[in-house]
């Protein structure tokens, strides 16, 4: 079975959990022994020389954790809380990480107690005092809190970077904008049409959880097609892609196709909530844009360019040519020709542009 784009985003998250909780493990576990090494003491596996046993089974230990734990996390936990508070998420994931901490932890003992058992006397009784020994131990006071917050900072990585969308967290900490840059860039200015005509019928709030439902909706495109949001402003939303991505598989034109596509099926749904089907109307172009973070208070990547200003323009021309979609001569040739089926609609002059553009459109 072949993975779609997001699936395989979610567990490439998934593989960078693991290996995340196995490294603070193994660290944490490490450090400890050199901590109680340097005052003289012992730790509680080493007496049996079997430290080394019990540093593999708590790495795989953790390995199995991390995986079970990323899953959980980034197919149930991450897409959840979506359409929750934060507070609430973090709390359910909470609830998670008490009830897999102690599966693990029995999981985990019993390996470690059969690796040690003398015989001596029946393995339930060395497990059930192995358990005992571990829960009213200091490491266990020490793992369990320390896990937790491991967990927590987890979540809101993951939350942090559902704010910023996908992989723009990332450039935040790495300071890639931190100076400004130049890049070539694919813009999409996507706009819902009759907007005004289904606010002033739906009134504001019934509008807003409209809106809400579309742009949840269509997420699961945004992510297949390799998309970035880079704003929503009211009703309308701004998608953006590196050069690379956006012309890899027509991505930036099968984005605006499979949005139109998806909400095309889901007619009945919006039809009989709200009384409105959901339609947009699409500019693209590509050009030069600089890109770098502004604000103090608040940080923020920001774009500038004329790319931005013409793209506006294009998606304007929209409802005067008739057409949902409006490609630029610019894009145009970037994008393999023998797979689209393209429609000249001639030079058009553009509001503000002294100069025609050529434009396309789609059927």
């Amino acid at each position: 079975m072949k993975l779609s784009n997001n699936q395989k985003r979610k567990f490439r998250t998934v593989l960078w959990i693991t290996l995340a909780w196995t490294l603070i493990s193994m660290i944490q576990l490490l450090y400890e022994v050199a901590i109680l090494n340097e005052y003289g003491f012992e730790y509680r596996w080493s007496t049996s020389g079997n430290f080394m046993t019990y540093f593999l089974i708590n790495s795989l230990a953790f390995v199995l954790n991390g995986f079970i734990g990323g899953l959980v996390v980034v197919f149930f936990l991450q897409s959840w809380i979506r359409n929750r508070s934060y507070s609430r998420g973090l709390l359910y994931g909470m609830v998670i990480y008490v009830v897999l901490f102690f599966l693990m932890t029995f999981l985990q003992n019993y390996f470690v107690i059969d690796s040690m058992w003398d015989g001596k006397k029946s393995f339930s009784m060395a497990y059930v005092n192995g358990l005992k020994d571990y829960f009213f131990s200091y490491e266990f006071i020490r793992l369990f809190p320390f896990w937790l917050l491991i967990l927590i900072g987890t979540l809101i990585t993951l939350f942090v970077n559902d704010k910023y969308g996908p992989g723009v967290f990332r450039k935040f900490l790495s300071g890639r904008y931190f100076e400004p840059k130049s890049e070539e860039r694919i813009f999409m200015f996507l706009d819902l049409k009759g907007s005004t005509q289904i606010a002033e019928k739906l009134g504001e709030l019934k509008y807003f959880r409209f809106l809400q439902q579309i742009f949840k909706d269509i997420t699961p495109v945004l992510l297949a097609t390799k998309a970035e949001v880079y704003q929503y402003v009211g009703d309308e939303v701004v998608l953006s892609w590196n050069l690379k991505n956006g012309v890899k598989d027509l991505n930036c034109v099968r984005c605006f196709q499979n949005i139109q596509k998806l909400l095309k099926e889901s007619e009945q749904v919006y039809k009989h909530k709200y009384e409105a089907i959901p339609y947009f109307k699409a500019g693209l172009h590509v050009g030069r844009a600089t890109v770098g973070e502004i604000g103090v208070i608040k940080r923020d990547i920001v774009y500038s360019g004329d790319v931005l200003n013409t793209t506006a323009r294009i998606q304007s021309k929209c409802n005067e040519l008739g057409v949902p979609l409006l490609i630029s001569e610019n894009l145009i040739g970037y994008l393999p020709k023998n797979k689209l089926h393209l429609t000249s609609l001639g030079k058009i002059e553009l509001r503000g542009k002294s100069e025609t553009l050529s434009l396309f459109s789609i059927p």
